[in-house]
Formats: C-alpha cells, structure tokens, sequence
C-alpha cells in the first residue's frame, strides 16, 4: 500500500488509532521510554532521538557513556522531561518503562565499546522477551538477526539501506522498488520483526501488512535524521502497534521536511525538525496540511 505525503488523506486511517493521552490520565500513563546510545565518538545522535521523545511521552529516560551523560545533564536547562541512567541501572529500568530504543550514536566493529553494543542488545532480547524494543543504527550493525526470533514481541529495526545489507547479508544494489519491497517483506516474516528501511520512500513491513511511504526532500539526507525517526518511533511503540508507529514515525518526519522547505527550502537543521515535527503532527490530525 502506498501512502504519500502528497496526499494526507492516505495516513488518516492511521492517525485515527494512534493512542492519544486521555483527560484524566496520570503521569506515566502516556508512555515512558528508554533510550540507550551514544559513544565517545559521536555525542549527539542519542541526544537528538530523547529530545524529541521529550515531546510525545510522560518520561525519557537516557543511559550513554560517562561523557554523554554528563553533557544531557548539562542540557537540562532546557530539558527537563529526562531522566539520565547509569549503565550499571540499565535493566531496572528496562523492567519499568514502556519501550526501549538502542543504538543512536553506538559504535560498530570490535572495539570495547561496540562489544557492549553487542552484549546489551543480546541481554536485552534474552531477558525481555516481551519488551517493545527499537533497535538503530549501531545496535542493528553489531546484532545477530537470529536474536530477533527468539522475541515474543517483535522488535522494529530501523535500518538504512547498507544496515539492513549487512544485516540481513543480502544486496539491495541495482534492485527495482519491487524487489526491494519483496526483500523487505521476506526478512520481517523470516525473522518475525518490523521493518522500517530508510531509503527515498520507506519501506515497512512486518511479513503481512506492507506500506510505501513516499514524500520528503533532501533536507532528510542531514546528519541525525535518521536517530530522529528511531525517537519517535520508540514513543509511538510505547502505545501502539508496532506498523502503526513505524508508518506514523516515518510519514510525520517527511511531511516535517516538507513543511520546513516551504520556508526555508533545504536550509534546516535538526534543532529546527525537532520543534517543528510536533506541530505537523497535531495538523495533520486536524487536515490543516
């Protein structure tokens, strides 16, 4: 099924399930998050993807090295929604939140750091079987995809198209659209996840529902847009099913750049993503755009 951003009527049928908090709702009851990422190479990435999380859950909790939590405590003066958590406390709130997003800004290879990637994810799977879990960048780059069987509820991975080739060991060079979706689509039946590959038009697919997700521009090709759409994606997870928050998350963030280049054509930022997409999100649930 295609869904454009051309056409807004195509992602109403969404909307219209997507959990919303309720009046008399207490704190916590719209969703907690964790989310683990960050190394000493790249700082930003898992901060970005809890900024933005901020907006769309009750709480945010955020474990990274030494180094980057010091620099989110730093940034509660104008963050206030985020909880920081040391590493050596990650499972405990693993137990009590909502949803899991790992691999922002976590390192690949085989140094000390990626082999922490590589056992936390595996401890994850392993212990929390039931666990709405996110997975990104360099989680999905250290994993096991046999890991993802053993879940009893599917994960959503969150790849780029050389993420999932690494991945899944199969090329998608010199592949029509079609072939990609069916690739797509083979992989999230076989290994019992949802897939949301990143590319011009996003695909996601959990083996049985398949959606095209076109719209965008090339302001999406910035750094940190992709740890974004894993922070959006985790808060949705946290209340919905799992397709339903991977075609929100990715159609949301398209319209977002779109909206933005009406005003400043390619020439914006994270920052400015990150305060506009709330807004886009409340208009597309009222048909303003």
């Amino acid at each position: 099924m295609f869904i454009k951003t051309s056409d807004t009527e195509s992602i109403q049928p969404f909307l219209k399930k997507l959990y919303t908090p309720k009046p008399d709702s207490h704190k916590g009851q719209n969703g907690k998050v964790l989310i683990i990422g960050g190394s000493s190479l790249f700082h930003a990435a898992s901060i970005w993807a809890a900024e933005i999380a901020s907006y769309f859950v009750d709480m945010v909790h955020y474990s990274s090295t030494k180094e980057n939590n010091a620099i989110f405590l730093a940034l509660k003066k104008k963050f206030h929604n985020g909880i920081v958590v040391a590493q050596k406390d990650i499972m405990e709130y693993v137990k009590e939140d909502d949803a899991v997003l790992v691999g922002p800004g976590m390192l690949r290879g085989e140094d000390k750091e990626a082999q922490y990637t590589k056992r936390l994810v595996q401890q994850l799977i392993s212990k929390f079987p039931t666990k709405r879990l996110v997975f990104d960048a360099g989680a999905l780059q250290t994993m096991n995809p046999d890991w993802l069987k053993e879940l009893k509820q599917p994960a959503i991975i969150t790849p780029q198209v050389r993420e999932f080739e690494k991945l899944f060991s199969i090329s998608l060079q010199n592949k029509s659209r079609e072939d990609k979706v069916q690739i797509v689509k083979e992989k999230a039946r076989e290994y019992k996840t949802v897939i949301l590959l990143k590319t011009v038009f996003d695909i996601v697919s959990n083996g049985e529902e398949t959606f095209i997700i076109e719209g965008g521009n090339a302001g999406l090709t910035k750094g940190g847009t992709g740890d974004i759409l894993a922070g959006i994606t985790v808060c949705l997870y946290a209340k919905n099913k799992p397709v339903l928050a991977a075609v929100v998350a990715s159609y949301v963030l398209k319209k977002t750049a779109e909206v933005l280049s009406l005003r400043q054509g390619y020439w914006y930022n994270i920052r400015t993503i990150i305060e506009e997409l709330p807004k886009t999100l409340v208009d597309l649930s009222r048909k303003d755009i």
